[in-house]
């Protein structure tokens, strides 16, 4: 599981108050969430143990001499050669050993990301988001204009996803920006102001658009930062 964080009342409140003041000039609702991390990435580290295992195999097939020496000089080097049955248990014992060292450095938490390829990293905070999207404000405004702005801690990617009135409207690269304000401040641990630098941008481009209407629109979605 990923380590629990938390940030103060005053990150809160500053990250409230950008949103209040991003929605004012807008009928678009904006929805803050940071978590710790998007994914476990256990699989990774399954991947990776079993990639090892294999490559035992691939060494032993490449260079077999040179692996039936190393295995007569474990065996005490008395031998001239091995029976079959005797190398294939060795290089099965081999396998199971690379596999258990690789299974058990990669459930460390820091290196299993490490050794995460970024493209995978990607596509995880991606779904991750859709999926917090989908329950926190796709559909749950009566105009369709809600929009969550997501950050995974740990992979340091952040994600914009908006409901239909408003991806109708802007394309997904405008919120280019935003994202880039938002990393740069969170990457040195300034992780509020980031938000709040990226809600402030997120805002000018949603009263562009998807300006407030002058019959008035209620606050439909919390302004509150949200902590996973």
């Amino acid at each position: 599981m990923a380590t629990p964080f938390s940030m103060s009342e005053a990150d809160h409140a500053l990250v409230q108050e950008a949103v209040s003041k991003a929605e004012s000039d807008t009928d678009a609702e904006i929805v803050t969430i940071v978590a710790r991390r998007s994914d476990a990435y256990h699989d990774a580290g399954l991947h990776w143990a079993i990639l090892c295992a294999f490559l035992v195999v691939a060494f032993a097939a490449a260079f077999p001499s040179w692996y039936e020496g190393m295995v007569i000089w474990i065996m005490g080097g008395w031998e001239h050669e091995i029976g079959l049955q005797t190398l294939l248990l060795f290089l099965l014992g081999h396998m199971l050993l690379k596999f258990l060292a690789v299974r058990y450095l990669l459930a460390i938490p820091t290196l299993r990301m490490m050794f995460t390829p970024g493209s995978t990293k990607a596509r995880r905070v991606r779904r991750r988001a859709m999926e917090l999207f989908r329950i926190a404000a796709q559909g749950r405004t009566k105009r369709l204009t809600g929009l969550l702005i997501y950050l995974s801690l740990d992979e340091h990617r952040a994600e914009i996803v908006a409901d239909k009135a408003v991806a109708d409207k802007v394309s997904a690269d405008v919120w280019g920006e935003a994202m880039a304000l938002l990393i740069d401040e969170a990457k040195h641990g300034r992780i509020a102001e980031g938000l709040a630098r990226a809600i402030e941008k997120v805002g000018t481009v949603l009263a562009e658009h998807c300006p407030r209407d002058a019959s008035g629109n209620p606050n439909e979605l919390p302004d509150r930062l949200i902590e996973l």
